[in-house]
């Protein structure tokens, strides 16, 4: 069993930063792939960024050259920087991990973009 717990959410308004951390249980150098995936209200989730164990990274088009997912393998974490937010990152944020145990998520943190 995996748990992975989020941290990082709140209001920023448009232009702002935010940097989310996903704090996994074990340790996440042995993890195949995580990443960051969203769901805004009406909308399906969606894939934000990925990681692989290689160290090869994904991102959506929608925020390509303004999010950043990185890892720190001694604290078990993978953050998302999220730099240029702007509304429609509006959302629930949720964190993945593909593991040798299986496929487990987070519990999601809200991230509002607003004025």
């Amino acid at each position: 069993q995996v748990q992975l717990v989020e941290s990082g959410g709140g209001l920023v308004q448009p232009g702002g930063s935010l940097r989310l951390s996903c704090a996994a249980s074990g340790s996440i150098v042995s993890f195949y792939y995580m990443g960051w995936y969203r769901q805004a209200p009406g909308k399906q989730r969606e894939l934000v960024a990925g990681l692989t164990s290689g160290g090869t990274t994904n991102y959506a088009d929608s925020v390509k050259g303004r999010f950043t997912i990185s890892r720190d393998n001694a604290k078990n974490t993978v953050y998302l920087q999220m730099n240029g937010l702007k509304p429609e990152d509006t959302a629930v944020y949720y964190c993945n991990a593909l593991t040798t145990l299986g496929r487990y998520w987070g519990q999601g943190t809200q991230v509002t973009v607003s004025s």
